[in-house]
């Protein structure tokens, strides 16, 4: 499913759901040395579910914000 902000962005595609969060696949994963691996955003910013789009509350320049790497530390 793909993951976008409030305001339509694509944010990233999950990949799977662990321990209250969403896992971001490696593809979607940001530049520099957060390339390649997996982001993770906590549940609670999900809005909505639409069809094959998972909507957050924030728009996405705001939740890319709020990602995490695997340990919990912010990216």
């Amino acid at each position: 499913m793909e993951v976008i902000g409030a305001d339509g962005v694509h944010l990233g595609t999950v990949e799977a759901i662990a321990d209250g969060r969403i896992r971001l696949s490696k593809r979607d994963s940001g530049e520099g040395s957060h390339e390649g691996h997996n982001h993770f955003i906590d549940l609670g910013l999900v809005a909505t579910v639409e069809g094959t789009k998972v909507r957050l509350s924030a728009n996405a320049a705001v939740a890319v914000t709020f990602e995490e790497e695997e340990s919990h530390k912010p990216v």
